[in-house]
């Protein structure tokens, strides 16, 4: 390869921050990815069709166009046979970028193991165990049952590493009281592990958790209180589905007077430079 690209989910535009906000912070991810040195590649689709790279016309599209699908990787049939427009999640998108020959993909943080009892479990984990891919994130999303999340990980045989921290982070939270697979402070330890992780011929992802940057970090339990009290709030108020995360985000943000926000939008450039750190490093290592 002669360049070294980052692939990066297309519900940051559909889905992520509020939408006034997602188009700036798609292409400052681009940016991110270009300043690391890396070449990003936003994955979405089209009219049904799978588009690996973006056009900056594209992406204002996807930025403009009400209701537009969140593919998760089950919904990939269908929305080729339906011929929409799709914001691809961690799953859908960890599968096109290494159909895509794309080794590294860059996120927020990934969906997992919700709290409660209810069984739900996103689609990100299964995917994660069985898709070759390297995930950089934040760790699991804050409104998840962090604890139950990173088990699964541990069961699935998802290999989880720590960016220069020994500890697993929980999104907005630098800190989670949970430990990693093993820290890693340079881009080459974790291009070294790609590469042995491949030479096993092992199928599931390697996961580099990054944490917050400090400057706009929010402490674990702080947000757990944040969290807790809008969990009660949305009980009361009956909010379920799909409704229920972006009520709790919206909660999130009002509760911490938009600290939740810059943490989002912080994390996620980070997120992006760290991978086009690692592509870069993986790629001199393999030609």
């Amino acid at each position: 390869m002669k360049y070294s690209p980052v692939a990066l989910e297309s519900t940051v535009i559909t889905h992520g921050l509020p939408r006034p906000e997602n188009l700036e912070i798609a292409k400052a991810m681009a940016d991110a990815v270009r300043e690391g040195g890396g070449k990003p590649r936003m994955i979405a689709i089209l009219n049904g069709a799978v588009r690996v790279g973006l056009s900056d016309e594209d992406v204002e599209e996807l930025a403009a166009t009400e209701n537009v699908r969140k593919c998760s990787l089950r919904d990939l049939p269908i929305i080729r046979t339906t011929g929409e427009h799709g914001g691809t999640t961690v799953s859908a998108t960890l599968h096109l970028a290494v159909r895509s020959g794309i080794q590294v993909f860059a996120t927020g943080g990934i969906g997992g193991v919700h709290r409660g009892n209810n069984g739900d479990v996103s689609a990100d984990l299964p995917a994660l165990a069985s898709i070759p891919g390297t995930v950089v994130c934040a760790g699991p999303k804050s409104i998840l049952d962090v604890e139950k999340t990173r088990e699964r990980l541990e069961t699935d045989g998802v290999t989880v590493l720590g960016w220069q921290t020994e500890e697993f982070p929980a999104f907005y939270s630098r800190e989670s009281g949970l430990s990693v697979d093993q820290r890693v402070d340079s881009a080459e330890e974790v291009a070294h592990m790609i590469l042995a992780r491949d030479m096993l011929r092992m199928r599931s992802a390697i996961m580099v958790t990054v944490p917050c940057p400090e400057s706009v970090a929010i402490p674990h339990e702080e947000m757990e209180a944040y969290i807790t009290e809008a969990q009660a709030e949305a009980v009361r108020t009956h909010v379920t589905g799909k409704e229920l995360t972006p009520f709790l985000l919206n909660r999130l943000a009002e509760r911490t007077e938009g600290r939740s926000l810059a943490a989002n939008r912080a994390l996620l450039l980070n997120n992006a430079r760290v991978a086009a750190e690692i592509s870069c490093a993986l790629n001199e290592m393999s030609t």
